[in-house]
């Protein structure tokens, strides 16, 4: 690890800064968890070793709890599964995915030490916990935990002392890390990365970072110079610097200092009124339309999550026709509206209005996001299929290459994304030569191939763009 060090960050305490220069695009680190495990949630359809999604999962016949690709990774999987297999066993059920993490960190800890790698910078007991400054709701859940933790801890491993067990729920707690599928769209499960810990936050930062083949990357975002302190966002740039703040406070227990947080940067055009030749709508107007969209959102979160994706697109559109001839084009619940419209529209395989969205979407990002954000990215690529779906092959083309440009940096030319999008930007090449030749002929062929292999119904709709948000996984 000699690209980076450690040091005493001014108001942060410790942080990592870069010991040489890098570049857009640059890995930085890359570093395996300690420990991972696979979401209560999707425990029965997910690998516990390769965290991939299996066709059909095999089940541990053991503890009937673990559940595999296949008998090559239960054999991956068996030196640390074997411990817990024996004390899912004998506790009589399963623990949840805390106490599950805290007991194979532990297991570990017992077997190779405090320091598990020669790339490890700091040890679990160095990282900060923040018990004390825990809400009385947060303490009473940590307590339960230690509770049924001494319930499920085999009295044949290595006994440790209340405090520490306490201290290691502390450090999941804050500085657990979500642990995505094959593909990286989904997060799937949670895992400790001991070097990530010590990386901090800043709105507007200068690094990503992102899970690449079981281990996490530390990524730079831009030029990056010798001595700068190495920064993440822990949270999502598009919320208002005071509910960043709220969120940073109640989640990680500081106060945030950045320059974007001091000077409520964008927050005037992320709840800001449309401005027509000069002449914007009046505050009463803005704050009418801003209130009935906050109104709409919770009907439209509330149809989604009863599966009524019809009533989905109807509460959308009225709110949409409403409130679009008054709202900026970045503010955040507009942006809201066109992101769901654009995922549910497509879903029912309505391209062409799903593709709308999806660009103006697009366009609001690109002006409140960082060039290179990995949200922005995903956007993009969205943007890109739903414009190709539709038949619009050169807006189709130009936002999957602007997405290809972004995600070669915040995710790097060997994730499974970027190689799809790499065939993606082939292919709609390929598409594009051929429609600026000859359009009939384009549209002709694209009919037919449609005809022979129509575009098959999609998975139900999800923000990909959440997936990438939220990384820093935080326990309900």
């Amino acid at each position: 690890m000699e690209s980076v060090a450690i040091f005493d960050s001014p108001g942060k305490g410790r942080g990592l800064k870069a010991n040489k220069e890098f570049w857009a695009g640059d890995v930085i680190f890359s570093e395996a968890s300690i420990a991972a495990v696979v979401f209560d949630s999707l425990a029965e359809r997910i690998c516990h070793s390769c965290f991939r999604r299996p066709e059909k999962a095999q089940r541990c016949g053991q503890c009937k709890f673990a559940h595999y690709c296949d008998r090559t990774c239960q054999r991956a999987a068996w030196a640390e599964h074997k411990v817990e297999c024996g004390a899912i066993k004998a506790y009589g059920k399963v623990p949840n995915e805390n106490i599950r993490l805290v007991a194979r960190i532990l297991w570990r800890l017992d077997k190779e030490g405090s320091v598990v790698s020669d790339m490890q910078l700091t040890t679990l007991d160095e990282l900060e916990d923040h018990i004390n400054d825990m809400q009385e709701d947060d303490l009473k859940e940590l307590k339960v935990d230690v509770h049924n933790f001494l319930d499920y801890w085999p009295r044949t491993s290595k006994q440790h002392l209340i405090d520490n067990i306490s201290h290691i729920f502390g450090v999941i707690n804050c500085n657990g890390f979500s642990v995505s599928d094959q593909r990286g769209l989904q997060a799937v499960g949670v895992g400790l990365f001991p070097n990530l810990c010590l990386v901090n936050h800043n709105c507007w930062p200068n690094c990503t970072v992102i899970l690449n083949h079981g281990k996490i990357e530390l990524r730079s975002l831009g030029k990056i110079e010798e001595g700068e302190e190495l920064t993440v966002s822990y949270v999502d740039y598009l919320n208002l610097s005071e509910e960043r703040q709220r969120l940073l406070k109640t989640q990680y227990y500081f106060d945030c200092t950045c320059e974007h947080c001091k000077n409520k940067t964008h927050d005037d055009v992320k709840m800001g009124g449309k401005e027509v030749e000069g002449v914007k709508p009046s505050d009463e107007q803005v704050k009418e339309a801003t209130d009935y969209c906050f109104q709409m959102m919770d009907k439209m979160d509330k149809a989604r999550l009863n599966g009524d994706y019809h009533e989905v697109v109807k509460i959308c559109r009225d709110c949409i026709e409403k409130t679009e001839p008054i709202l900026a084009d970045t503010h955040i619940y507009l942006l809201r509206m066109w992101s769901t419209m654009s995922e549910v529209q497509s879903y029912l395989q309505n391209f062409e209005e799903a593709a709308d969205y999806a660009r103006k979407m697009v366009d609001g990002y690109t002006k409140l996001y960082q060039p290179n954000n990995a949200a922005l990215g995903m956007a993009a690529m969205r943007a890109g299929v739903t414009h190709w779906q539709a038949g619009l092959i050169e807006v189709g083309h130009a936002m999957i290459c602007k997405a290809y440009a972004i995600l070669m940096i915040t995710h790097g030319p060997t994730h499974p994304i970027t190689k799809d999008l790499e065939a993606m930007r082939v292919q709609t090449e390929m598409e594009l030569r051929m429609f600026k030749q000859n359009e009939y002929v384009y549209y002709s062929m694209r009919e037919a191939a449609l005809k022979n292999k129509p575009m098959t119904m999609l998975h139900e709709p999800k923000s990909v763009e959440e997936g990438i948000k939220n990384l820093f996984h935080r326990k309900k």
